[in-house]
């Protein structure tokens, strides 16, 4: 099975050339950046939800994330300015490579009555996709015993396609399991 960097080099390109009749190689749409985050309004109550939720982050991801801090209050959710309340991780090039085969082969055959990815769900207009995993442990990473509460994350990628059927196409490309 070839990994997602091998497949994007070149039989994408050429997927994605006689699809779309595209004239140049740089107009063939790549995988720019996958943002991986996680909200944790919990984090207001619960401190340790910080720490154990990085930990989580350098297991699945590979990366430290940066904790993010809320930028206003909101008395409504007893928020004030500057408490740390999710994290994030940028990733390009061959890590971002990397994690898309972890996502892909590992991660979504583990989702329990996985049917595939609806197509019509997670672009944005724009030629970028995201996808919500409700729990955790569907990385094979994270041992159910381990952790203290199930979270979900966030995976955002951004592409260079200019429209959504390019982004499909190309995410197709590489082996996402989108339903027909």
């Amino acid at each position: 099975m070839k990994s997602c960097a091998e497949i994007a080099k070149t039989e994408v390109q050429e997927i994605l050339t006689k699809q779309f009749n595209y004239k140049n190689v740089q107009e063939v749409p790549r995988v720019m950046k996958i943002t991986v985050s996680r909200g944790l309004g919990e984090a207001l109550n619960n401190n340790k939800a910080i720490d154990t939720s990085i930990e989580e982050f350098q297991t699945i991801v590979g990366r430290t994330p940066v904790v993010t801090n809320s930028k206003k209050s909101i008395a409504g959710f007893k928020l004030r300015e500057n408490v740390p309340i999710g994290l994030k991780v940028t990733l390009r090039k061959k890590s971002m490579y990397s994690f898309l085969d972890k996502l892909v082969h590992l991660a979504f055959p583990r989702i329990k009555d996985f049917r595939g990815i609806n197509p019509s769900s997670g672009f944005d207009g724009q030629g970028n996709f995201n996808i919500g995993l409700v729990e955790q442990t569907t990385f094979p990473e994270i041992e159910y015993d381990q952790i203290d509460k199930i979270r979900g994350l966030n995976i955002s990628i951004t592409t260079s396609a200019k429209t959504d059927e390019e982004a499909l196409a190309l995410l197709r490309a590489l082996g996402f399991p989108f339903k027909k």
